[in-house]
């Protein structure tokens, strides 16, 4: 950190966090985490889904070594979170947004932060400014807002300026503006080569920022990749038309029969092929188009068809 408060790229250890079979049964044979393997890559940010009860929160704490798992393994840089030396350096966390004392300032609270970590004081107002509380700096946290204290969690998380970050629901009680800016704090992280793991329930959001998602249910892995990955296949044309016979005809002619889906209000969605492709193939055979529009991937609708009826 150079004393403009500019993070300088991280440097040193692998931050890569692996899961290996990691399993949590509590006292009633409640399974909460059933063999879950996952790798979190250094440089990314990487999305932590899945339905309330899912698991999120207990493989965190976990991977922090709050708690202790019946079966497998969770390391950071190849090791357990209690054997790592001076871990505030190594990794930032936040699990929840509550934990402050309430008489407290924030630019005390993290001054503690900062002598606890063997840390200049000086950390604390550079922290602060980065995540936009200059100005509220010497009010009590009883005052903040949901927001506010979210944003005091992320700068008690950068204390060390660690190279992987943990965060629980990071956005929630953000505005929208609050969303924007946490989206684009998070991938300057990872681009300076920070490990981000970053559970959410804002599954559009997490579509904006995150390079890879990991989704969990009832405690077990039902799917993970990166974006492009889970995405390939997804996008389609919504093609409306007072002739549909004919608008098929067209793209079995001109496109190779592309998969080809008629919807309940009529209308034909036309997978793994780019609008202008099916607009030019609408065009050469003389069909009247009502309506020609991109449907995106959307990974809260994957996410709803990979957790619906398992809850």
């Amino acid at each position: 950190m150079t004393a403009a408060g500019v993070v300088q790229p991280v440097t040193g250890d692998d931050g890569r966090i692996v899961v290996d079979g990691l399993t949590k049964v509590f006292r009633g044979g409640v399974r909460a985490v059933d063999s879950l393997s996952f790798t979190v890559e250094p440089g990314t940010v990487t999305g932590f889904l899945g339905p309330n009860g899912a698991g999120k929160t207990t493989t965190l704490r976990m991977l922090l070594g709050l708690v202790r798992p019946t079966g497998g393994t969770a390391t950071i840089g190849g090791r357990p979170y209690a054997r790592i030396p001076h871990p505030l350096t190594v990794v930032g966390a936040a699990l929840e947004s509550s934990s402050f004392h309430p008489a407290r300032t924030a630019r005390n609270h993290l001054r503690i932060q900062c002598t606890v970590a063997g840390i200049p004081d000086r950390r604390a107002d550079e922290l602060l400014g980065q995540v936009g509380l200059a100005d509220a700096a010497r009010r009590k946290v009883r005052g903040y807002s949901l927001g506010m204290r979210q944003r005091l969690a992320l700068a008690a998380a950068l204390v060390g300026d660690p190279r992987v970050l943990i965060l629980d629901e990071p956005a929630n009680g953000l505005d929208p503006d609050g969303i924007r800016w946490l989206r684009g704090f998070l991938r300057h992280l990872a681009d300076q080569g920070r490990t981000v793991l970053v559970s959410s329930h804002l599954l559009n959001e997490v579509q904006e920022f995150a390079d890879r998602v990991v989704i969990l249910n009832r405690g077990r892995l039902v799917r993970s990749g990166s974006i492009a990955e889970l995405s390939a296949g997804h996008d389609s044309v919504i093609v409306r038309t007072p002739d549909p016979a004919r608008m098929v005809e067209a793209l079995r002619t001109r496109l190779g029969a592309p998969p080809l889906e008629r919807l309940p209000d009529g209308a034909l969605r036309v997978s793994g092929r780019e609008l202008a492709d099916v607009g030019h193939a609408a065009f050469a055979a003389g069909v009247e188009l009502h309506e020609l529009s991109a449907q995106r991937f959307d990974l809260e609708d994957l996410f709803v068809s990979l957790t619906a009826g398992e809850r």
